[in-house]
């Protein structure tokens, strides 16, 4: 097997047969630095339009100095036309109107923040796949190995590698049962060296844990 095809360090991880490579698919980590957003390593988005801002693309409302963060883990992949709404898109709730007078006149911004205590961050772990236009609503956590079904609405807490889908998304099915669930977690393979996810792939793709145990150990 041909060792050193994973590099976190290139901001096009993707490379066509001739050797070009793809400028759809982006490291995350590579192209994002904004003080609110954590991207691990490996984590890629792919997007048919590249933007020249991946940031604002992917988390719109989210705004440096927020107080909220979006955290992404590591080996995750997001598809085209996800979009991650975090906690700032919200209105204000507690008043007659949701109308947010006063972000039109930023001496009064004062009145406006104090409905904004408190925000929650989203999280989404490591080796998520978030599929083609799915939603991830302000203070959603996903846990690791989840499935995102495209066009999919998502808040709150999904449980590790659970298969989600539709608006309101809710489980389909879990990928693995319990046990398994908690040797892959054990495993925890992503924050391997990079060498030994490579000399594992094989294992890794092929769902042989017994094996990737004894590797480890």
């Amino acid at each position: 097997m041909t060792q050193g095809f994973l590099d976190a360090a290139r901001r096009y991880p993707m490379r066509f047969p001739d050797g070009s490579e793809n400028p759809s698919m982006v490291h995350l980590a590579r192209v994002i630095d904004h003080p609110n957003i954590e991207v691990g390593d490996y984590t890629y988005a792919n997007d048919f339009d590249p933007p020249q801002d991946w940031a604002a693309h992917l988390a719109p409302y989210t705004y440096a100095g927020a107080p909220e963060r979006l955290r992404i883990g590591r080996f995750c992949q997001i598809a085209h036309g996800v979009r991650f709404i975090t906690a700032s898109a919200n209105h204000a709730m507690g008043g007659v109107s949701t109308y947010p007078f006063p972000v039109f006149d930023m001496t009064k911004i004062d009145l406006y923040k104090s409905g904004f205590q408190g925000m929650p961050d989203t999280n989404i772990g490591h080796d998520c796949w978030i599929g083609h236009g799915a939603l991830i609503l302000p203070g959603t956590r996903l846990g690791a190995g989840v499935i995102v079904g495209a066009g999919a609405v998502v808040s709150g807490d999904v449980p590790d590698y659970a298969i989600v889908a539709g608006n309101p998304a809710r489980v389909i099915r879990m990928r693995f049962a319990p046990a398994q669930v908690a040797r892959i977690l054990a495993l925890a393979w992503w924050d391997w060296p990079v060498t030994q996810i490579e000399a594992a792939m094989p294992l890794i793709m092929a769902g042989d844990l017994a094996a990737l145990e004894r590797r480890m150990g």
